[in-house]
């Protein structure tokens, strides 16, 4: 067959039958921590409402743990489980099932208020980060982690958590950037700076309704409309 002949088909056929792109996949987002994520963790809520009115409607958060009623419908599934420690999962070995049934591409961190409550010392909390890291890796090697400062502690029973969090806050930086890579960057999102346990918790540990969520919110947004790009 002659060459300008097929040209010809393959210009008749590209028009018949156009390519059509293959739409990109939602960038799915798993919130990760214990009760200040997860129970029922509204600031969850409030980040997906933001997420949604700014115009970041492709997204999908993720978790094996269902929503829990925040006054407004949203995407609630998350691994906001209520009392664990960060240790407790690392050492447990639980997040790589949590990873395989959701398969997250950007991680949010809220880890290590239990361990403190528990006087675990920083460099054991960091640990199980690494650890925690790496399965997130083997997960999906391009993973994004969004790490945060916790918020602050004052419970009436735990005098030492105050001190026990600032110490904690002060290590996760360094870690942070010892672990970093251009594939599969960790960012810090200082939650500490300017949350009040007085007037931001109902127990001195968990956020309240009102100025505790909306303080956690404005912190995780822009990192991670960061992230999304």
């Amino acid at each position: 067959m002659h060459r300008s002949t097929l040209a010809l088909i393959a210009l008749l056929t590209a028009l018949l039958f156009p390519v059509t792109a293959t739409a990109q996949a939602p960038a799915r987002i798993m919130p990760l921590g214990d009760s200040i994520t997860g129970s029922p963790g509204c600031w969850r809520a409030l980040l997906w409402q933001h997420l949604q009115q700014t115009g970041y409607t492709d997204v999908d958060f993720v978790g094996t743990l269902p929503a829990q009623g925040c006054g407004f419908p949203h995407d609630g599934e998350n691994e906001g489980h209520g009392g664990f420690l960060a240790t407790g999962i690392a050492n447990q070995n639980l997040l790589p099932g949590w990873l395989a049934a959701t398969d997250p591409d950007i991680v949010l961190m809220h880890l290590g208020t239990n361990d403190v409550w528990n006087n675990q010392s920083p460099s054991a909390i960091l640990g199980a980060f690494s650890k925690l890291l790496g399965q997130m890796r083997a997960q999906n090697p391009s993973m994004e982690l969004l790490v945060a400062r916790i918020i602050p502690m004052a419970p009436a029973n735990c005098g030492a958590c105050a001190q026990r969090v600032v110490d904690l806050n002060a290590a996760i930086p360094g870690w942070a950037q010892a672990n970093s890579t251009a594939q599969s960057p960790i960012t810090v999102v200082d939650q500490w700076t300017g949350f009040n346990p007085a007037t931001d918790t109902y127990d001195g540990v968990h956020p309240n309704g009102t100025s505790g969520i909306q303080k956690i919110e404005s912190r995780w947004y822009p990192a991670l409309t960061a992230a999304l790009g």
